[in-house]
């Protein structure tokens, strides 16, 4: 069966009463939305403090391919398998945007028998909260040009605002616009442009703030843009637009309970992209978890030169969580994709491309061991057309220097299929003290920051941008100087070009616009081509997607 048809066969049990059955949540601490979600309070949430922290696992890969590696279903299978061997766990994912699932991916909650559900409302809509996350920020835009309508007291410069809108979906034609034409009665013409949801510094504020008073005030932190001095920053404070930016995001800032294929409990809840945003769920919903359960795997988007880079540097330094070890996921179809094999031929066995193509996966263990500092288990993901020569041969270069690697079947067969590797991530966990280092210290300037990570991670050999970027970076020194800095960069590809594959070294990394995230805490730099706003492929998964005369779903996966 599809994915989608596995997930609509499940037995699914009504979330009240597993939240109460396997963590004690009573029904007044939640607010159901259906049957098999639900909002978690946050009176509940604080009530947590005293409890003891269990032990956070993080789950990342090599770098993506069109072959797909399984990042968020292996963080579903070995929460099952863990859970499987009497260990207390909960799942911590990202929701979902709906561009990418009517874009290329056609869902993200997971694959197979390892999945959260239900799997049709938290590809989609879910519980609302982008829809809450979207209409935030596009009422701060609104804020913004109706002020310079009515005669602009605070003398924003309407050149340099930086506060675009956003919508969840990929639109490429929306990248640049020009706003209030039609004459005076629709207000300042502009340009304009869009930015899609998960790109938003409101989904990075939400995914950071620690609650209510901290959501509010990190609203209020946003620049918007510049006065006609060129230099004085204009704050959404000053237009008063935080209480009601906050009011929007009353129920978006709750935890989403949902449950896997085997009836554990998942927390999904947040959804930066991790190739343009910081790339992982909220900090409530990761501490909440770390409350609750012994044990909590979580995921970072893409490979683990984003999200987990913007895990341990972003996410873990404004919160102060700590893993205790990663887990590195990989194919043997996508490290033949790196060794130059074509995506039609990835099913045919080729251990000279498996080989030229494990170098990917060699760079992103050593960034995880020796940058991070962090215990690491490879997970080989399984695939039907995988054979026994190919495996062994990975497992003997894993072997070769060191790595822990097992071979996962979670896909196929849910938990069962990848205790294997929860026995592995759990002998690491429970026995290892883990070391923990930052990439780049806090004291070093912003352009110095940018260039650890390139050089560091990415193999790169030099970092270029040119003489605005490089100035803006110097005029926010001495206010945001000990901001992380975020790399918006391709997913595809250590370098900014998608197309060079395996690890390539001694590259140049060229940041193209730098952008402040005050609110977030972070300073945001576009390396290469990349865009905020992403764009639909030639064949779009929505072509796929339908509706039944009885609302069952198809096309999702």
């Amino acid at each position: 069966m599809s994915d989608i048809e596995i997930a609509q066969h499940a037995n699914i049990k009504p979330i009240i009463g597993l939240a109460l059955e396997q963590y004690g949540i009573a029904a007044e601490h939640l607010d159901p939305i259906g049957h098999f979600k639900a909002k978690l309070s946050l009176e509940y949430v604080n009530s947590l403090t005293d409890n003891d922290n269990g032990k956070l696992i993080l789950v990342t890969a090599i770098s993506p391919t069109p072959a797909g590696e399984g990042k968020t279903t292996t963080t579903v299978g070995l929460g099952d398998a863990m859970n499987r061997l009497g260990k207390k766990t909960i799942m911590c994912l990202r929701e979902p945007s709906l561009g990418p699932c009517f874009g290329v991916k056609g869902g993200a909650a997971g694959g197979g028998y390892a999945q959260v559900v239900p799997m049709e409302d938290i590809n989609l809509h879910f519980t609302g909260d982008f829809h809450a996350i979207g209409v935030a920020h596009n009422l701060l835009s609104a804020l913004i040009d109706n002020h310079i309508n009515h005669g602009n007291e605070l003398d924003i410069d309407p050149r340099r605002i930086q506060w675009k809108r956003v919508v969840d979906m990929n639109d490429r034609a929306l990248r640049n616009i020009v706003v209030g034409m039609g004459g005076v009665a629709n207000g300042y013409m502009r340009e304009d442009g869009y930015d899609i949801v998960v790109a938003s510094e409101v989904m990075a504020i939400l995914c950071l703030a620690t609650g209510r008073v901290d959501l509010k005030e990190r609203l209020g932190r946003i620049v918007i843009g510049y006065k006609s001095d060129n230099k004085t920053p204009v704050y959404a404070r000053d237009l008063n637009a935080q209480g009601a930016m906050a009011a929007l995001l009353k129920d978006a800032i709750k935890p989403n309970l949902v449950q896997t294929l085997e009836n554990n409990i998942a927390i999904v809840h947040g959804g930066p992209f991790a190739n343009i945003a910081h790339g992982c769920n909220t900090v409530t919903a990761t501490k909440t978890a770390l409350k609750l359960a012994d044990y909590v795997v979580t995921e970072a988007g893409f490979g683990a030169d984003l999200g987990a880079e913007k895990f341990i540097d972003i996410k873990c330094r404004i919160s102060g969580l700590k893993p205790s070890a990663v887990v590195l996921v990989a194919t043997v179809r996508a490290l033949k994709f790196h060794g130059g094999v074509a995506k039609e031929a990835l099913s045919q066995e080729n251990l000279t491309a498996l080989e030229q193509g494990f170098v990917n996966l060699e760079r992103h263990y050593n960034n995880i061991t020796q940058h991070f500092g962090l215990p690491c288990v490879v997970c080989i993901n399984h695939f039907t057309f995988d054979t026994d020569a190919e495996i062994n041969l990975l497992q003997q270069k894993c072997a070769d220097f060191g790595a822990t690697c097992v071979v996962s079947k979670h896909w196929a067969e849910g938990g069962a299929g990848a205790e294997k590797l929860a026995a592995a991530v759990i002998n690491v966990v429970d026995n290892r003290e883990p070391g923990f280092t930052f990439v780049y210290d806090e004291n070093l300037t912003l352009w110095e920051k940018i260039e650890a990570i390139a050089t560091k991670l990415y193999g790169a050999a030099a970092v270029n941008a040119n003489t605005k970027v490089r100035a803006q970076l110097t005029a926010w020194e001495a206010d945001y100087g000990r901001f992380p800095v975020c790399i918006a960069k391709t997913q595809m590809s250590f370098s900014t070009n998608p197309n060079t594959k395996g690890a390539p070294s001694g590259h140049t990394v060229e940041i193209r616009d730098v952008r402040l995230a005050n609110g977030a805490g972070f300073v945001v730099a576009i390396a290469g081509d990349m865009m905020t706003m992403p764009g639909l492929p030639k064949v779009p998964a929505a072509e796929r997607i339908d509706i039944d005369d009885d609302g069952r779903i198809t096309g999702l996966f």
